[in-house]
């Protein structure tokens, strides 16, 4: 595909099958998130790469333990509103049974974390797409990055302490009847164009 239709083509998977995503495949896809661009090309983006089943479950029990605790107000964000009703009626799953999760962090004084977390994201959601996979940004843990009980399990893998998640990817083989991702191009009805000519 050219970079045009790899843009274009690019959805978000929520449901994954269970295969493993392959070593060379998951290489590619977080170098391409390493060479995302970034402020004063501080590189200063933290992957985590968590592929461990039980961690991955561990995770999940979590987040819907500490959403389950949040209460809806009228300007909740819609998709945080979404997982707070999840996690109350039970069984939510932040991540979508995918076989990985990679979590995007930086550091928390730094005031381009997000944006840099975000082209990180980016390029490693285009290139999961070059490869035939399928993925979805998390914000889950970006939402709770102020729960220590979560902080406490991502300081267990490596997040620095002076960290925090801004972002990640759910990442696998999409759950389709061809293996591979939908690629139908969505309508635009939004993100409007201005030219100041």
């Amino acid at each position: 595909m050219t970079a045009y239709e790899l843009i274009t083509t690019r959805r978000s998977t929520r449901r994954f099958r269970p295969d493993p995503v392959p070593e060379e495949f998951l290489a590619r896809i977080l170098e391409a998130g390493r060479h995302a661009p970034s402020g004063g090309n501080n590189q200063s983006t933290h992957l985590l790469v968590i592929r461990n089943k039980d961690l991955l479950n561990e995770l999940a029990v979590l987040a819907e333990e500490e959403f389950a605790k949040m209460e809806i107000l009228p300007d909740t964000y819609k998709s945080l509103a979404n997982s707070i009703r999840a996690s109350k009626k039970g069984g939510y799953v932040f991540h979508y049974h995918a076989p990985v999760l990679i979590l995007t962090a930086n550091q928390k004084d730094y005031s381009n974390n997000i944006a840099d977390c975000a082209c990180v994201l980016e390029n490693m959601m285009l290139m999961a797409n070059a490869l035939d996979l399928g993925s979805v940004w998390i914000n889950q843990l970006k939402w709770l990055n102020g729960s220590d009980p979560v902080n406490e399990v991502l300081f267990r893998i490596g997040m620095e302490k002076s960290e925090r998640v801004y972002g990640g990817l759910a990442l696998g083989f999409p759950d389709t009847e061809d293996g591979l991702p939908v690629r139908k191009a969505l309508e635009r009805t939004g993100n409007p164009v201005t030219f100041a000519d």
